[in-house]
């Protein structure tokens, strides 16, 4: 008897494929992925036939870094374990910290509550019913000193999740580190500090663009000379994620974004190599794991290029895309949240397998409240035992040459390439945004998804399909209503025992400084070392700047 060898993929289909399916149909009519392409049934070296290994893989630590930013990635060293944590007052949220550096979390990632993230104290009318839920209430120097009380800042890498107000915490860091004495050189995290993507999915903005590009500008400028180990800015595709865009888009609007960030440090005046090795991106790891792995490699793969061949950059610090990951909030499901656990552990793997350098894991219950000590720690937990026990980190890059991932990879670069051409046509990212076309090209892909679900096309455990009919309810973290009360009491004690008349001169000079062109940086220093609150320099800077309103679509192109 004969065995079937075919010599091509298309004699393949043809003969033993045909013969299979000929006795039962695929499971479902289309397998697509985020973006909807469609999934081949099989990958084989003809999808890799125009496929060059030394220009477009590489080794790594090498360009195009397509295999990762170190020669020996995690077998050198483990990627960081973060975990954003914060809630409530300063006092509980530095407990959670201390706690979860117990347990083996390798840095730390602090989570604002709403008013500090517009530029509110704790004590303004728009912040009641609002402080300490979503993060941390830190409205002065007072709360920042309690809530890094006892952690060594020289050693341990923070990272903030704060963007409209970026300057002003990143100055309560330097602050506090300053009261520790720590040199500055010896600080070591991430500020977020992505007021672009704010517009396009989050909201927390407060000024316009062209006023919040130039504090960002004005960070890359102050932390080139004062702090070199911190990132500037992590370049944010997480949130472009999470309202809904696809792999495609997360790549394409955060290159884009980060591509805008670059011109306006150039147009200001700063040498590419003098700060592009300090900025970072922050991406999401959604469901389907090849996708999300090849997401990665594409992305770095371009950023190297663009750096390169775009800004002629020749430090190659400056050509590496560094970036944290987060699992998929959005994924998580209120039903059965113990299907979360593996959801996140999934997530987790496909972020390792695609080179982060820093991962969050989230909790079970994140779809229902704030996590508690416990679950907190089971995430943390499940990044361990991917690091420690399933063998992925002893091997770089383990995916590369798979003729499905390096397809992919190819498509999704591809694809993205296309979204950057048409952005640059509108202007650039600032224009982009302003016209509405990213908005919509995220709303219509979050349509789509919906759609799917819906029709039960793409199916989500527990959700459409797998109902419990009965179902546990978990013990959730609730922030006791006392502590905004406390909060407002603190912050208005504070205003009592201060230098006033030093306060006072702190904001004049820097509102003068915001009227001409002085970097901001060592102003809001001054500021909030004579205890001027997060409020106060925010309204000093409304005053210059202005606020930005939602923007008003020119187009729905």
């Amino acid at each position: 008897m004969d065995l079937p060898t075919s010599k091509s993929t298309k004699e393949w289909r043809e003969t033993t494929a045909r013969k299979a399916l000929s006795k039962g149909a695929e499971r479902q009519e289309k397998f697509v992925t985020s973006a909807d392409n469609e999934i081949p049934d099989l990958s084989t070296e003809e999808d890799l036939s125009a496929f060059n290994t030394q220009t477009q893989l590489g080794y790594p630590g090498e360009y195009p870094f397509t295999r990762g930013i170190h020669p020996g990635m995690y077998r050198s060293r483990l990627w960081t374990m973060r975990q954003y944590a914060g809630f409530a007052s300063a006092e509980e949220s530095n407990q959670r910290y201390h706690y979860l550096l117990s347990q083996g979390t390798t840095g730390l990632s602090v989570a604002f509550d709403l008013p500090t993230q517009m530029g509110y104290d704790a004590d303004h009318s728009l912040a009641q019913g609002e402080v300490g839920k979503v993060g941390v209430s830190i409205s002065s120097l007072e709360d920042m000193e309690t809530l890094f009380n006892g952690i060594p800042l020289e050693r341990v890498s923070t990272s903030m999740t704060i963007n409209a107000t970026a300057s002003i915490l990143l100055a309560l860091y330097i602050a506090v580190a300053r009261k520790q004495g720590v040199p500055l050189a010896r600080l070591s995290g991430t500020v977020q500090n992505d007021i672009l993507k704010e517009y396009i999915a989050r909201g927390t903005y407060i000024y316009p663009p062209e006023p919040s590009m130039r504090i960002i500008t004005d960070i890359f400028r102050y932390c080139a000379d004062e702090l070199p180990r911190w990132n500037t800015i992590s370049i944010s595709g997480y949130h472009i994620r999470e309202a809904g865009a696809t792999a495609v888009q997360e790549v394409a609007f955060t290159l884009a974004n980060a591509i805008s960030y670059v011109q306006a440090a150039l147009k200001a005046g700063l040498n590419v190599d003098a700060f592009a090795g300090q900025l970072s991106f922050f991406f999401n790891s959604h469901n389907n794991l090849f996708e999300e792995a090849a997401k990665f490699r594409a992305a770095r793969r371009m950023w190297a290029q663009i750096m390169r061949e775009q800004f002629q950059a020749q430090d190659p610090r400056s050509m590496m895309l560094r970036f944290h990951t987060q699992t998929a909030g959005s994924t998580l499901t209120a039903q059965q949240p113990d299907n979360n656990i593996v959801r996140t552990a999934y997530q987790a793997l496909a972020a390792v397998l695609g080179g982060t350098q820093s991962l969050h894991t989230n909790s079970k219950d994140e779809a229902l409240s704030l996590p508690n000590e416990e679950t907190a720690r089971l995430a943390l937990r499940t990044q361990q035992v991917l690091a420690y026990e399933t063998g992925v980190a002893d091997v770089v890059d383990p995916l590369a040459g798979s003729y499905y991932v390096e397809s992919l990879t190819n498509q999704i670069e591809a694809q993205a390439w296309d979204y950057l051409h048409k952005i640059a046509e509108l202007g650039g990212s600032v224009r982009a945004i302003e016209s509405g076309f990213m908005q919509a090209e995220i709303e219509q892909a979050a349509y789509q998804y919906q759609l799917a679900l819906e029709q039960e096309q793409k199916i989500v455990v527990g959700v459409n399909r797998f109902v419990s009919e009965q179902e546990s309810q978990p013990v959730l973290q609730r922030v006791n209503e006392a502590v905004e009360k406390q909060q407002v009491a603190r912050l208005q004690a504070l205003r009592q025992r201060r230098d006033t008349n030093l306060v006072h001169r702190t904001l004049r000079a820097l509102e003068h400084g915001a009227t001409g062109q002085e970097n901001l940086m060592p102003l809001i220093i001054a500021a909030v070392e004579a205890y001027a609150t997060l409020g106060e320099i925010s309204d000093t800077l409304r005053h210059v700047f202005g606020e930005q309103r939602e923007f008003h679509h020119l187009s729905s192109i």
